[in-house]
C-alpha cells in the first residue's frame, strides 16, 4: 500500500496533517542550515573586525612591509590561514565519527579563523565600501537562493558546468600568484561572481532535495551543518570577489 506521505508515489494524494508536518520538516531543516551560516559569518566578521582594529592583534598575524606598504601573513598569520582547510578536510572525511556537537564546533572554529584571515580587507578598503558590498551580497544571495528553493527546473546539469568552472577559477588565481596579471585577476573576478551566483542557487537546490533522501535518519542534523559550511563559503567567496569590484581602497 502507498505511503501517503512518500513524494515518490505522484499519484497519491497526502492527508493535510502529513503534507503540512512535511513541509514543516523541510522548512526546519533549511532554517538550521542557514541559521548556521548566518551564525558562522557573524563570528567572522566580528573576529575580522577586532584583529583589524588591535594594534597587539594584528601583529600577531600580519606585519607591514616598510617599501611597499602591504601586508602580509606572520608565521601565526600562515597557521590561522591554512588551518580552515585542515578544518573542512575533518569535516569532510570524518562527518561519520564526529557527533553532530564536535561537527558544530568545527564549523565555528572555521567561520572564526576565517575571520583572522578576512581581518585584512578592513585594512586595504574603506569600512562604507565594505559594509555597502556586504548588503548587495546579501541581497543577492537571498534572492538566488530564493530562485535555487522554488524553481522547478532542474539544476544539476548546470551545477556540473559551475563546479568544472570553480576548478578552472581556482588553476587560475594560481598562475596568477606567480604573473600577477591584472587583466587576469579582472577575469577572475568576473568569473568568480558569476560562478559563486550560480553556486548559491544550485547548491540551495540540491540541499533541499538532499532533505528528501535523509528525512526521518538520525544524519540530517549533521547534514544541516555540512549545509551550512557549503553555503557559507558560496556567501564569503561571493562578497570577496564582488568587494574586488564595489571596494574603494584605502
Amino acid at each position: 500500500m502507498a505511503n501517503p506521505v512518500d513524494p515518490r508515489f505522484a499519484s497519491a494524494r497526502p492527508v493535510a496533517g502529513a503534507e503540512a508536518g512535511y513541509d514543516e520538516g523541510l522548512r526546519s531543516y533549511m532554517i538550521s542550515i542557514y541559521n548556521y551560516m548566518a551564525s558562522g559569518v557573524l563570528l567572522t566578521g566580528v573576529v575580522a573586525l577586532l584583529v583589524a582594529t588591535n594594534p597587539a592583534l594584528l601583529a600577531t598575524f600580519f606585519a607591514q612591509n616598510a617599501e611597499t606598504g602591504r601586508w602580509g601573513p606572520t608565521i601565526l598569520g600562515w597557521v590561522a590561514m591554512l588551518s580552515p582547510l585542515a578544518l573542512i578536510l575533518v569535516m569532510n572525511f570524518g562527518i561519520n565519527k564526529l557527533s553532530e556537537g564536535q561537527l558544530k564546533a568545527c564549523f565555528w572554529g572555521f567561520a572564526g579563523l576565517m575571520g583572522v584571515s578576512m581581518s585584512v580587507i578592513f585594512l586595504q578598503y574603506t569600512g562604507a565600501s565594505i559594509a555597502q558590498t556586504f548588503f548587495v551580497t546579501a541581497a543577492g544571495y537571498g534572492a538566488l537562493s530564493l530562485y535555487g528553493y522554488t524553481t522547478k527546473r532542474d539544476l544539476s546539469a548546470f551545477g556540473k558546468f559551475l563546479i568544472m568552472g570553480l576548478i578552472g577559477i581556482l588553476l587560475a588565481m594560481l598562475a596568477n600568484f606567480f604573473f600577477q596579471s591584472s587583466a587576469l585577476q579582472l577575469g577572475i573576478n568576473i568569473l568568480g561572481v558569476l560562478i559563486f551566483a550560480g553556486l548559491t542557487a544550485y547548491d540551495t537546490q540540491r540541499l533541499k532535495n538532499m532533505y528528501f533522501e535523509l528525512q526521518g535518519s538520525s544524519f540530517i542534523g549533521k547534514a544541516a551543518v555540512m549545509g551550512a559550511l557549503t553555503m557559507y563559503l558560496n556567501f564569503i567567496n561571493l562578497f570577496q570577489f564582488l568587494l574586488a569590484f564595489m571596494g574603494d581602497r584605502r
